[in-house]
């Protein structure tokens, strides 16, 4: 596979076709919940990927039953407990967003069951969304008790409009792939059983055409998403301001006990 994707461990790499890099979010026994070290990796790998001249388009999918579950509870506890952490983990959240859309390289993301968090953030941005009927997608930031900040604020309202992508933002509801498809938040809809194959023949597809063109294009329609980077950069500050506060705790601890939240009736902002 080349050296420089030896160091990594919560991701995973192989090639099914010519020219196509397949990363696999790769967490047994956790859905693909991104933990410290693979939230680190998801940030940083994109800038290998785009130097590597044996890649031409890139897959992103998760190992086994779930795309990705969202963030693991250990690092949510870490994050929440330390001020060092929280800068790490969101100077990461950034460049997962920013290193996807800065990419030359095509990506296309591959969906199956539950698809949240960092995961969904590096998918959203992808330059293509692929999604089996049985994805779940979720934007569950509210649920815990943050602002929407990750990724959904730079990308949703351009995909559904902003009417959809409040609703979904505010609410948490859950879109399955075939809804998902329907608003436009994703490219397509699948059969499970046809996903695998269908995301590696179109990353086939793309790294079969004009690799300059390709990529030009990608950059130029990428400016829509940079316009909104300051939109995305406050979502981000607003987001990382309560994870020291009383909302997020109570939304942690609820999702851990697997209640519904007991959020204070009233805020300070």
């Amino acid at each position: 596979m080349g050296d420089r994707y030896a160091a990594y461990t919560g991701l995973k790499f192989d090639r099914p076709a010519d020219r196509v890099l397949r990363i696999t979010l790769d967490n047994p026994g956790k859905l693909n919940a991104t933990d410290a070290n693979m939230h680190g990796e998801l940030a940083r790998v994109w800038n290998d990927v785009d130097t590597d001249p044996d890649v031409a388009a890139v897959v992103l999918r998760g190992a086994g039953k779930a795309f990705s579950a969202g963030g693991d509870f250990s690092l949510i506890d870490e994050m929440m407990a330390d001020h060092d952490a929280r800068m790490r983990v969101w100077r990461e959240a950034r460049d997962i967003v920013y290193n996807v859309i800065n990419c030359s390289r095509p990506v296309i993301a591959s969906l199956h069951g539950p698809a949240v968090g960092a995961g969904l953030a590096a998918a959203m941005v992808a330059d293509i969304t692929i999604a089996a009927k049985s994805a779940r997608i979720i934007d569950g930031h509210t649920r815990l008790g943050v602002a929407a900040g990750d990724h959904s604020a730079i990308v949703w309202p351009l995909l559904i409009g902003m009417a959809k992508a409040k609703y979904y933002l505010l609410t948490c509801d859950p879109l399955s792939g075939e809804e998902a498809e329907r608003i436009g938040l994703v490219s397509m809809c699948v059969d499970d059983d046809e996903l695998e194959q269908k995301s590696i023949d179109v990353a086939v597809k793309l790294a079969n055409g004009a690799p300059t063109a390709m990529r030009m294009t990608k950059y130029a329609l990428n400016n829509w998403l940079r316009m909104a980077g300051p939109t995305f950069d406050a979502s981000l500050a607003l987001e990382w301001l309560a994870w020291d506060g009383a909302e997020v705790r109570e939304g942690l601890a609820s999702l851990k006990e697997k209640r519904q939240p007991d959020f204070p009736k009233d805020s300070p902002a």
